[in-house]
């Protein structure tokens, strides 16, 4: 089988062995049993596992409970790629399988001789088939099952039947031959056709991954010389000729142009960039030459995060997979059981013990647990790669599994549901201008907070310098206060004032009189009302959560559909009121973009960051948008109701292939070759019905 990759908190693993759902929950436990470790996660189609520490890792002790579970294992340094299937095991199989088939096909004169028959099917059993030996050898010894015993065992009593009807009845005996090699030909194509499609499921890591260049030009030592990527340093002036890829993050110092971010963001059209003005590594440069300062590079760039955000979602399970995970740990055994009853049924009641054993046979054989294994991963990982190509970042399965049933979308306003660059409408400022605004500017100055810097911009403009104040502190949700030549400021929302003002407005006190009052206006982002639209249209309501006045937050909901306002609360009461849906057993969404949101984002079902906000708000969320666009909400729960459907399909056929197989196989309905090709034959059907996501048509 192919090679898998545990990753740890700060430690990588690669293990090879594993085949079906079976070995996902060994490995799981003999790597939970290690000392110091917390939780261990292996996903069967992603190859991936992740692996939580109590304390520092322990890569020995990693190394001897894989190596007493039956598995090769050994530290890697990072992510390692999963090598090309071999096609060549597959077609020397088929080719020395044909001929045994070929009575069935052609007729009974077409027979091969029994010495002919064994020469063809015994390297197909022992050479090409060693590996199920190997894996069910170490699986058996180990007291656990996974589907290389089931498939070892079935072709092996197939194929000693054979040999022991040769010895009893001599060369004209009916030999079973083709029925153990066909099997091991069927299994064969099946993992080979697995590992194509899920290479495909792959597509979106591997179109970020190409976006990373292998060198840049730097200037260094009066000269631009072209360097390895990985020799780029912060600050560094990195220069991006017309149509080149941009190698790094930074912020332009030279040169104007035209990007393409288009495989982070999403969208397509080209975006004038000049200079101050941020670019991203991965983006192209369309058609200007520039210089960039760097400001990221490596694993810090934007590329580099998204690239390990959708891997780490990619390897994480959704919580139905848990129904997947607790059946695939009685199923061997139980098959095994009901083998043997298939075994001791037609041999004590028929008195065909050869017949019997076939039956049993065929029973191991169709009830291969891989199936079972890849349903929910195989859509996880087509899902989070088809919303990461429309420039939706999904962080972690669960969030993925969980947007499909959400009910309430709320959003913050400020930033969110407007472009969050607010200007003064009106300043109405009692006493002396200059010293006012000049206090207004150094309260404003150093917070990021949108209305800070409408202030801010509004005194420059003015040409008023900031004055030198004192003790200054934010005070979140609410404004900041300070004190200036011994006078105690005060500057913030009504809610902050020790005197009753009305809300909708910020207000500057100076020793408890009033010295200015400031309203804002700003604009509704463009899409919005769509947005709200659509989401009406799905069945989901929304609403708003805002700071600001009762006023300001009805008139911006107004304008884009929103009826239900929750206006003038505080950062910890967003989080209350998300809290007290939950509680009403309501499944609700939190969309922002500042700290202030990060409370709310982490209180929801689901938190949607927008891409343009504030690192804090994307790592509370479970969902970054990677452009300002709120059409993407509804796209996301989109993308995630399909993927659920997908998950729901490919359980319900996984189960059915074994639930309708095994008692059809018992009761002697189909033949060993007939198991083999079923069994193979359910594992690509999962995958191939999981690919079909990536067809669908946009929300």
């Amino acid at each position: 089988m192919g090679r898998f990759i545990l990753w740890g908190m700060n430690t990588s693993y690669k293990i090879s062995g594993m085949t079906c759902a079976s070995c996902v929950a060994r490995v799981e436990r003999a790597l939970k049993a290690v000392e110091g470790v917390q939780d261990a996660q292996v996903n069967l189609a992603t190859e991936i596992a992740k692996v939580e520490w109590l304390k520092k890792s322990n890569d020995a002790q990693v190394l001897k409970a894989m190596d007493k579970a039956g598995y090769q294992a050994q530290v890697a340094a990072g992510a390692m790629k999963t090598p090309p299937p071999r096609l060549w095991p597959v077609l020397l199989s088929l080719a020395l399988s044909l001929p045994l088939v070929l009575p069935m096909l052609l007729g009974h004169s077409f027979m091969l001789p029994a010495f002919w028959q064994w020469i063809l099917a015994t390297p197909v059993q022992f050479y090409l088939g060693a590996r199920f030996y190997r894996s069910g050898f170490k699986a058996a010894i180990n007291l656990a099952g996974n589907m290389d015993l089931l498939v070892s065992i079935g072709t092996s009593a197939a194929y000693g039947l054979s040999l022991y009807l040769w010895w009893r009845h001599g060369a004209h005996a009916e030999l079973y031959f083709e029925s153990s090699a066909v099997i091991i030909t069927f299994v064969l194509l099946g993992k080979y056709l697995e590992q194509k499609a899920k290479q495909k499921t792959t597509d979106a890591i591997r179109s970020l991954e190409k976006l990373r260049p292998s060198k840049a030009r730097v200037f260094q030592d009066g000269e631009w010389r072209d360097i390895s990527l990985e020799q780029v340093r912060v600050s560094d002036r990195v220069r991006v000729l017309p149509g080149e890829i941009i190698p790094v993050d930074g912020v332009i110092s030279e040169g104007q142009t035209r990007v393409d971010e288009s495989l982070i963001t999403g969208e397509s059209r080209l975006i004038a960039r000049g200079p101050g003005e941020v670019v991203t590594g991965g983006s192209v440069n369309a058609d200007g030459v520039i210089v960039i300062s760097t400001r990221a590079v490596g694993a810090e760039t934007t590329l580099a995060r998204v690239i390990r955000l959708v891997e780490d979602a990619q390897g994480e399970k959704a919580p139905i997979q848990r129904i997947a995970d607790r059946v695939s740990g009685i199923f061997v055994p139980v098959v095994f059981v009901i083998a043997m009853v298939t075994l001791l049924g037609w041999g004590l009641l028929d008195g065909d013990w050869e017949i019997a054993l076939l039956h049993a046979a065929s029973v191991l054989v169709i009830a291969c647990p891989c199936a079972l294994g890849l349903a929910t991963p195989a859509a996880l990982m087509v899902g989070t790669g088809l919303a990461a190509k429309r420039g939706i970042l999904i962080k972690n399965a669960e969030a993925l599994e969980i947007a499909h049933n959400l009910k309430v979308v709320a959003f913050d306003k400020t930033g969110t549901l407007t472009l969050g660059h607010p200007m003064i409408n009106e300043a109405k400022i009692n006493g002396d201008e200059k010293e006012v605004w000049s206090l207004l500017r150094g309260l404003q100055e150093g917070t990021t907070h949108p209305l800070a810097k409408a202030v801010v911009k509004r005194a420059q403009e003015l040409g008023h310098e900031a004055a030198l104040l004192e003790n200054i502190k934010v005070l979140p949700g609410l404004g900041i206060e300070g004190t200036y030549d011994g006078k105690k400021l005060l500057l913030g929302s009504a809610r902050l004032m020790p005197i009753k003002l009305a809300g909708g407005a910020s207000y500057l006190l100076i020793d408890g009189k009033l010295a200015a009052t400031l309203t804002f206006v700003d604009e509704i982002r463009p899409e919005a009302v769509q947005a709200i639209d659509e989401l009406k249209a799905m069945g989901i309501r929304t609403m708003m959560l805002s700071g600001d006045g009762q006023a300001v937050a009805e008139a911006v909901a107004t304008k884009i559909g929103i009826q239900d306002v929750r206006a003038g609360i505080l950062p910890g009461e967003k989080a209350s009121e998300i809290q007290r849906l939950r509680g009403l057993k309501i499944t609700i969404a939190m969309v922002g973009d500042g700290i202030n949101d990060a409370p709310a984002l982490a209180a929801a079902d689901v938190g949607i960051a927008m891409g343009s906000g504030t690192d804090v708000a994307m790592e509370s969320a479970g969902i970054t948008l990677m452009r300002e666009d709120l059409r993407l909400i509804p796209e996301a729960i989109y993308i995630s109701r399909r993927t659920y459907r997908k998950i729901r399909q490919n359980l319900f056929w996984a189960f059915a292939f074994n639930v309708i197989g095994i008692p059809l196989a018992a009761i002697g309905e189909l033949s060993p070759m007939v198991a083999g090709a079923a069994m193979a034959l359910s594992s690509v059907s999962v995958i191939s019905n999981a690919l079909l996501l990536r067809v669908g048509r946009k929300a």
